[in-house]
């Protein structure tokens, strides 16, 4: 088994970017998930698009893209990414009031875009508690969590 390092941190113990000057570009894809429950009266109000807010999904996916696309702006050591790539979708769960937050990330590039797919999803999450807390304070985002990536040097990786 190969033991695993924080990649940034040096060898003295202090912060720093990783450098991926010497990596190879290669096509890279990262999926992540989350949940977002809430009462039922809140979750047939997203339903009916009737939310003094205006339409939440929408608004929820427009924001995950513009965070995929700002992440290293948020994230102190992550690279600035080209993305070809970023996809938010959501699955309505009526049986428990939630919704499923998938977000997608693809690039050709040195590095994957694992973060940019997680700062998706959760900022997403985030805009549908934004946008439906008038209707319940309650509302939960849970689960949020790197389904899977491919590409890069370490290949595929999944978490079911």
């Amino acid at each position: 088994m190969v033991e695993s390092v924080l990649t940034h941190l040096d060898e003295s113990g202090q912060v720093r970017m990783v450098d991926v000057s010497s990596k190879s570009t290669t096509a890279r894809v990262a999926e992540a998930r989350g949940r977002v429950h809430m009462g039922e009266h809140a979750y047939r109000l997203l339903h009916a698009s009737d939310n003094t807010k205006g339409e939440v999904l929408n608004t929820a996916r427009i924001a995950g893209v513009l965070a995929a696309k700002r992440c290293a702006e948020l994230i102190p050591l992550c690279h600035s990414l080209p993305l070809s790539f970023v996809g938010v979708d959501f699955i309505p769960n009526d049986a428990d009031h939630s919704i499923e937050v998938v977000a997608t990330c693809r690039t050709d590039y040195k590095t994957g875009v694992e973060m940019e797919a997680m700062t998706a999803c959760s900022v997403a999450a985030l805009t549908i508690y934004d946008m439906c807390k008038a209707a319940d304070k309650g509302i939960v985002i849970e689960q949020i969590k790197l389904r899977f990536k491919s590409g890069g040097k370490s290949g595929d990786w999944q978490n079911d």
